[in-house]
């Protein structure tokens, strides 16, 4: 029997994941337009690509549509912060409380292996971000629960769109390494309510940190 072939990427879904990192590389500045026409010929695509990544964008959070007046990058203000913190604190908690009951030792040492990168990439900013994302998307990936994942997800673009982000201010790199420390020691030893406690407190150190 003859392998499957799978369908090449959509158009619209590469044009979005280019104009997504566009975004977070601050190439497109959040309250930006977003002029369609010069990216289409940039691109050397029609409109039609590009307004169905647009509106991809537009579900995540990333991109605003205005009647009349086209797309802008979203600006996030301090109340869309805190609610985006808000929910994150609420749905890694929860996820952290579920690997302290159930994870296996073997996952334990894959977190604990993380955090060791984490603490060897202190001095490198963009390889200390990476990591960070790393593991909370290996903590959420262990808790099984596909909805809470993409749930994420969805609101850590949004976080990205912040101009201050929480690892920017002095100290905080430091202060975010000995608070996974707390959560990697409650995990490990089986903590529940502790480790979703010291979760939730780490979301909202970031948040005063972002603000």
């Amino acid at each position: 029997m003859s392998a499957l072939s799978l369908a090449p990427r959509a158009l619209y879904e590469e044009v979005a994941e280019l104009l997504r990192q566009r975004i977070f590389a601050r190439e497109l500045e959040p309250g930006s337009w977003i002029d369609e026409l010069r990216i289409a010929e940039e691109l050397g695509i029609s409109r039609t690509p590009l307004r169905e990544a647009l509106k991809v964008l537009a579900a995540e959070g990333l991109v605003t549509m205005k009647v009349r007046r086209g797309a802008y990058v979203t600006e996030v203000s301090e109340k869309d912060l805190r609610d985006v913190y808000h929910l994150l604190a609420l749905l890694e908690s929860d996820a952290a409380r579920v690997v302290a009951q159930q994870a296996s030792d073997a996952q334990l040492a894959e977190l604990q292996a993380q955090q060791t990168a984490l603490e060897a990439a202190v001095d490198d900013r963009d390889r200390f971000f990476e990591i960070n994302e790393a593991f909370h998307r290996l903590l959420l990936d262990m808790s099984d629960n596909k909805w809470r994942t993409q749930m994420v997800a969805d609101l850590r673009k949004v976080m990205k769109l912040n101009r201050h982000h929480s690892l920017f201010k002095s100290g905080r790199i430091e202060q975010s390494l000995a608070e996974h420390r707390d959560i990697v020691q409650a995990l490990t030893q089986g903590q529940a309510e502790l480790a979703a406690q010291r979760m939730a407190a780490h979301f909202m150190n970031g948040l005063q940190a972002a603000q």
